[in-house]
């Protein structure tokens, strides 16, 4: 018989304790330790729980470095454009993902849509829906090669003796917060549950080539729930974000050890679904005929994706002792940083002012590149003069007030050319070795901030 034995978990970190303490010695979190029931297998037992070779019997040997063979791992390419993108060119066979977002947001609908769509046979398990409930969300969804059996289960031996039978291609899990291990006398969703699940579907999924997908549940503060081991363990975590009430949603990489995490893909959500969002320039650009204040287009980079975003600034007298300062997908610190750099630099004085600035489209962009873009928007609004609205930016604003280089500025420019764009105004130092004549788009060159007002701000 297994042997019971109590053990504390930090519910942040994961973090074991053989007593309850108040703070957490790794993290440093107060109050995160919760009591876990942990059943420790004998010798049998676990031998009946492995998976290994799928009765092949072999203990894995080592190999030296130059025998092994690259390049043979092919991956899976899914009919989602945008999901092929932030994996990295499609699924790697064997590998683990972890799907986190809100409440709402579409994580579910995502994987159903995959799961229909995929040229594959697909096992999609739910812990959270009954059979009934999944066919009607996948009536609304666009039609394709509905190779995909669907199993409602928390048991994860059951799920996995249903894999084994099946051998799909893609092995769907609906949520890690809701499966549950037979080994454990926990609740589902605590600490030790989530680490034990996840840590028997990274052995079947290793074992047996099968890429797995897992949903994940997100907490107050926006992070995946449970243990941080759970983000360790997965190969690859993937971010939705947006917001309910708007209609794009946006599919960020924050690890991936098969590709880059610095690509983003853009959704649109429909009552049919999710739509591929192609050309985000389109949408993150607004939609008026005339030219306002405090309006200025950037020029940035998402991965190897060039995007222009509209920046939208609004300066106005402050009814309050202490001016009001707000920045939507924008650092608010560095919002500070260049308000300073405006006063000190250029003689522009917000002190007396509320300054509000938003991203048109509700996109959160980290590309230094948008400085130029959001100073021009500032001063646009601060003297009430309109900045053209076929003039986009792309450089970066240094303490002095200079503007530097940012990379990859041949597609930035590019891709304002294609937009019909007349003028972009970039730093003098990516000009050189540029060839201007093979653009239609007029280039125009700055070296410090004060440059702006001669040019634009007559």
């Amino acid at each position: 018989m297994a042997k019971s034995k109590t053990i504390f978990f930090c519910s942040n970190c994961g973090a074991s304790s053989p007593k309850w303490m108040g703070k957490c010695s790794q993290c440093g979190e107060w109050n995160t330790f919760q009591e876990e029931v942990i059943q420790k297998e004998t010798a049998s037992e676990e031998k009946r729980r492995s998976w290994a070779g799928a009765g092949k019997g072999e203990s894995p040997r080592a190999m030296h470095l130059s025998t092994i063979q690259t390049g043979a791992t092919s991956r899976m390419a899914t009919p989602d454009g945008e999901l092929n993108r932030v994996l990295g060119g499609g699924i790697v066979p064997s590998s683990l993902v972890l799907i986190g977002g809100q409440p709402g947001i579409g994580k579910s609908t995502l994987l159903l849509q995959v799961a229909v769509q995929l040229p594959a046979k697909v096992l999609y398990v739910s812990g959270e829906e009954s059979e009934e409930q999944i066919k009607m969300r996948a009536d609304r969804l666009p039609e394709g090669r509905a190779d995909c059996y669907i199993l409602t289960e928390t048991n994860t031996t059951k799920i996995l003796q249903q894999a084994q039978e099946l051998q799909p291609q893609l092995l769907v899990v609906d949520s890690i917060q809701t499966m549950s291990s037979p080994h454990l006398d926990s609740a589902p969703g605590g600490v030790s549950q989530v680490r034990e699940c996840a840590a028997e579907l990274l052995r079947f999924a290793k074992e047996t080539n099968i890429p797995v997908f897992l949903i994940g549940h997100i907490n107050k503060e926006g992070d995946i729930a449970g243990p941080k081991l759970l983000e360790h363990i997965v190969d690859c975590v993937l971010q939705f974000e947006g917001d309910r009430h708007n209609t794009y949603r946006i599919l960020r990489t924050l690890k991936n050890r098969f590709g880059s995490t610095d690509e983003m893909g853009i959704y649109e959500m429909r009552s049919e679904g999710l739509r591929e969002v192609s050309n985000p320039s389109e949408l993150l650009l607004s939609q008026k005929d005339d030219d306002l204040s405090g309006c200025a287009v950037a020029a940035t980079m998402e991965g190897m994706r060039p995007m222009l975003i509209e920046t939208q600034a609004l300066v106005s007298k402050s009814v309050y002792g202490t001016p009001q300062r707000s920045a939507t997908g924008f650092d608010m610190r560095r919002l500070q940083m260049l308000l300073a750099v405006l006063e000190k630099r250029c003689g522009y004085f917000f002190s007396m002012n509320d300054v509000f600035l938003n991203l048109a489209g509700g996109i959160r962009v980290e590309d230094p590149a948008i400085d130029l873009a959001i100073v021009s928007a500032l001063i646009s609004s601060l003297l009430d003069v309109s900045i053209p609205s076929n003039v986009c930016f792309a450089g970066e604003v240094g303490l002095s007030g200079e503007i530097r280089a940012v990379s990859r500025i041949e597609q930035r420019i590019a891709e304002a050319d294609r937009l019909g764009f007349k003028e972009i105004y970039i730093s003098k130092y990516n000009a050189k070795g540029l060839d201007f004549k093979k653009y239609s788009i007029r280039v125009l060159t700055l070296g410090k901030v004060e440059e702006l007002k001669g040019a634009l701000f007559v």
